[in-house]
């Protein structure tokens, strides 16, 4: 069996990967806002900012999971895409479907990715041998 992982782990890690990096970067950019803008409510905003990061921080944990094969990785990461899908579908809704698609996109894609098989195989073996079971 080959040492190298799956290009649908890699393609499911780079995924979440770019989400963390939004997340990540939604959070700068809002924090960043707050110190140089005039927001309406601060208190909420700066919420936002450290909530986006804290986010996007564990994503890339996440996305980092995936790639070294970490077994813990795949359920964090399907709930990240499961998040992300009515988040797509509130952008599409409110007019800016040029960045719902995309994101409906990736999720869908990335848990294509999570759930195929040499991606189950990678992170929690399986396949040359089955226990016995007791009848």
């Amino acid at each position: 069996m080959s040492n190298r992982p799956p290009r649908t782990l890699f393609l499911a890690a780079a995924l979440e990967a770019v989400v963390g990096l939004l997340a990540v970067g939604g959070g700068l950019y809002t924090g960043f806002e707050v110190i140089v803008g005039e927001p309406q409510n601060t208190t909420t905003a700066l919420a936002v900012a450290v909530l986006a990061l804290a986010g996007g921080a564990a994503m890339l944990k996440v996305a980092h999971g995936l790639a070294t094969r970490a077994h813990w990785s795949r359920s964090p990461a399907v709930l990240t895409q499961l998040f992300l899908l009515p988040v797509a579908v509130s952008l599409v809704q409110s007019d800016q479907p040029q960045w719902g698609y995309p994101l409906a996109a990736v999720a869908v894609c990335a848990l294509l990715a999570l759930f195929s098989r040499p991606v189950t195989v990678a992170l929690y073996g399986g396949g040359e041998q089955e226990e016995e079971r007791p009848d």
